[in-house]
């Protein structure tokens, strides 16, 4: 069962609300249907990201200045 709908007041720029009343009416879904899957796609791809950072957890860390002297040793810059 799905837990009811709350309520948010969110200020959007003018042209992106035009373009999504726009594509509202065009796709027959409801402006607070297409955020809410916006939003959630936008936070399945935060779990992925923290999903890739923690199994690369293990790798060591490779400083800026490391990476400029391997360039420079393999003759890339």
């Amino acid at each position: 069962m799905n837990a009811p709908s709350k309520k948010a007041t969110i200020y959007l720029d003018p042209r992106i609300h035009r373009a999504l009343r726009i594509k509202s009416i065009e796709t027959n879904q409801r402006m607070s249907q297409l955020v809410n899957d916006a939003i959630a796609a936008s936070l399945r791809e935060d779990e992925e990201d923290l999903a890739a950072f923690a199994k690369r957890g293990h790798e060591p860390l490779v400083t800026f200045e490391r990476a400029l002297k391997e360039l420079k040793r393999d003759g890339k810059i």
